[in-house]
C-alpha cells in the first residue's frame, strides 16, 4: 500500500475535470424539442398549472440536464476511483463485463460495481449485479481455484448503515473513499480540487443553456401556442401520446 498523495488527485482533477464539462455542454448541443417532449409527461404540465412556453421548456430541459449530470459524473467519478485506487493498491480497470475495478488486498481480490448514489437501482438491476459479480467470481477462480474474491458495490456519495448485503459489500461515501484509499478523511478533502474552474466552465455550460431555452422556448410556441398566444394542450397531448403521432 502507498498512501495517496493530494498533490496527484488534485493534478488528476485539473486534467480531466474538463472532459466532465464538455460533456454537459455535448448533451445540450445534442439535444432536440422533440425528444424531450416525447418523454415527459404532458397531463403533469397541466396539473402543476404551467402557463407559458418557456416554464414548460425550463421544465424539460432542466430534467435532462438533472438525470444527465448524474449519469456523466458519475461516470468521471468512477474514473477519478481507479486512479486514486492503482496509486494506492495498484488497481486496475476491470475487464470483466459488470466490474469496474479490480484490486488485491489484504490477500483477497476485490471487485467493484461503482455507483454515484446509494439509491441507484431497483430489484432487477440489483439482480443483474449480483449475477454479474458471481459470473466475475467463477472467472477470476479459473486457474486459481483458491483465490478469495471479494464483492462490492461502491458507492461516490450517501450513506449505508448496513453494509454486508450478504452476497457483497455496499461502502457508500466516506467508507467507499476509504475503502479505495485507505485515507478515512480522502470524501471530504475531495471537494477543494473539484472546484477547478468551475466558475469558468459553468459560465460556458449556462450560456449554452439560455440558447437551449430561447430557442425551445420559441419553437415550442409556434408549434403548440393558439394565435392567442395560450397552450394549446390538445395537440400537444396528441403529439407525446397519439398512436398516429409519429
Amino acid at each position: 500500500m502507498t498512501p495517496i498523495d493530494l498533490t496527484d488527485v488534485t493534478k488528476y482533477v485539473e486534467t480531466h475535470i474538463g472532459g466532465f464539462h464538455q460533456k454537459r455542454i455535448a448533451s445540450l448541443d445534442g439535444l432536440s424539442l422533440i425528444k424531450v417532449l416525447k418523454r415527459k409527461n404532458p397531463y403533469l404540465f397541466k396539473a402543476k398549472y404551467l402557463l407559458t412556453s418557456e416554464e414548460i421548456v425550463r421544465g424539460l430541459v432542466d430534467a435532462h440536464i438533472s438525470s444527465n449530470e448524474e449519469t456523466v459524473f458519475g461516470d468521471w467519478l468512477e474514473g477519478l476511483a481507479i486512479f486514486i485506487n492503482e496509486k494506492v493498491y495498484g488497481g486496475r480497470k476491470s475487464g470483466i463485463n459488470g466490474i469496474d475495478l479490480e484490486f488485491d488486498k489484504e490477500g483477497k481480490r476485490f471487485i467493484v460495481n461503482s455507483k454515484s448514489g446509494p439509491n441507484w437501482g431497483n430489484a432487477s438491476q440489483i439482480a443483474k449485479m449480483k449475477s454479474d459479480f458471481k459470473t466475475a467470481a467463477k472467472t477470476l477462480r479459473t486457474g486459481n481455484s483458491g483465490l478469495q474474491v471479494v464483492a462490492v458495490n461502491g458507492c461516490c456519495y450517501g450513506r449505508n448503515n448496513s453494509p454486508d448485503q450478504g452476497d457483497y459489500f455496499k461502502y457508500c461515501g466516506q467508507d467507499f473513499w476509504d475503502f479505495i484509499s485507505g485515507d478515512t478523511n480522502l470524501y471530504t478533502e475531495l471537494i477543494e480540487p473539484l472546484g477547478y474552474k468551475a466558475k469558468e466552465k459553468n459560465d460556458e455550460f449556462q450560456e449554452s443553456y439560455a440558447k437551449m431555452i430561447n430557442k425551445f422556448t420559441l419553437q415550442f410556441s409556434l408549434e403548440y401556442c393558439d394565435d392567442n398566444g395560450a397552450i394549446n394542450w390538445k395537440k400537444l397531448v396528441q403529439f407525446n401520446s397519439s398512436t398516429s403521432s409519429h
